[in-house]
């Protein structure tokens, strides 16, 4: 079927910068929306970002300036730039996509997620 798989979490200090990576794979006709989510200890998954298949982006205000969305359609990826890391930015992020599929000789459009990645920053 279809697979998300995210990488390029880890330990940062406070300030630092990370790139998240998602890549999407399998039998894709089109990946339609991105977005990173994220889930902190005891708390909800919440959107952070997210961008269309035409580019337009939005952002959770928590992270508006620091954060950015953009994607790569030749190859099925989507990142998340994240500079000025926070303690608070601390959870596992997680990667989402909309994509239509191919299933026998139909398509079908479904939502996927990854397994999710660990970002830490320390203070």
């Amino acid at each position: 079927q279809v697979q998300l798989v995210e990488s390029g979490g880890g330990l940062v200090q406070a300030g630092g910068s990370l790139r998240l990576s998602c890549v999407a794979s399998g039998r894709i006709f089109r990946v339609n929306a991105m977005a990173w989510y994220r889930q902190a200890p005891g708390q909800q998954r919440e959107l952070v970002a997210e961008i269309s298949s035409g580019d337009s982006t939005n952002y959770a205000d928590s992270v508006k300036g620091r954060f950015t969305i953009f994607r790569d359609n030749a190859r099925n990826t989507a990142y998340l730039q994240m500079n000025s890391l926070k303690p608070e930015d601390t959870a596992v992020y997680y990667c989402n996509a909309g994509v239509t599929a191919y299933i026998g000789l139909n398509y079908r459009a479904s939502e996927y997620w990854g397994q999710g990645t660990q970002v830490t920053v320390s203070s």
